[in-house]
């Protein structure tokens, strides 16, 4: 039957993303564990430098400091939750809430860019942009600015969660609210942040 299956009420379930959350420190142990039981997983890292008394380095740590993303139509959900290290996958009202795909495919333009990017805390309101042309082209999310500098931030709504990607303020524009793909950017002073 391939990747599709049926609930309980014999409707069609499609692979969609969802949201895990793991033990913390162990999210790279999870993803690998998962890979290795053929779930597609997205497991976001950034670079960041940790220091030692005799030392530093810079290591891929998760993004989103407990969370990973499986893509799955969740007939698996026991096999998933039983993966040692896993606490539970994100729901609401008992039910696991897919994160949009092009939450996603945002997410993932802009860890697997050029651009310097950093976590960011999430933000609810501002200005909505978007990125015009380049490889993260067609991107939204919330303008911020500080002194000096201006960035993006993409947030995953479900985790309450963001990431922010260094811009040219000449390279967005004001986003339609029309379009879904236009969610989630904000302007905001640097010393609100």
């Amino acid at each position: 039957m391939g990747a599709q299956g049926f609930s309980e009420g014999g409707s069609r379930l499609e692979p969609m993303w969802y949201a895990l959350y793991a033990k913390h420190h162990h999210e790279k142990k999870v993803a690998d564990v998962l890979r290795r039981k053929g779930i597609e997983i997205f497991l976001p890292l950034h670079p960041t430098l940790r220091r030692w008394k005799d030392r530093k380095k810079t290591v891929a740590m998760p993004l989103f400091p407990g969370y990973l993303f499986l893509r799955s139509d969740l007939r698996n959900k026991l096999e998933i939750l039983s993966t040692a290290g896993v606490f539970f996958l994100v729901e609401n009202g008992g039910r696991a809430c897919p994160v949009p795909e092009h939450e996603i495919e945002a997410v993932r333009a802009v860890v697997e860019g050029d651009a310097p990017f950093e976590p960011h805390p999430y933000l609810e309101a501002g200005e909505r942009v978007r990125i015009k042309s380049g490889p993260l082209a067609g991107i939204c999310g919330l303008y911020v600015k500080g002194k000096n500098q201006h960035r993006v931030v993409i947030s995953v709504e479900l985790l309450r969660k963001a990431v922010s990607v260094e811009v040219d303020v000449t390279n967005v524009e004001k986003a339609s609210h029309a379009n879904p793909r236009k969610s989630a950017l904000h302007t905001v002073s640097s010393r609100s942040l």
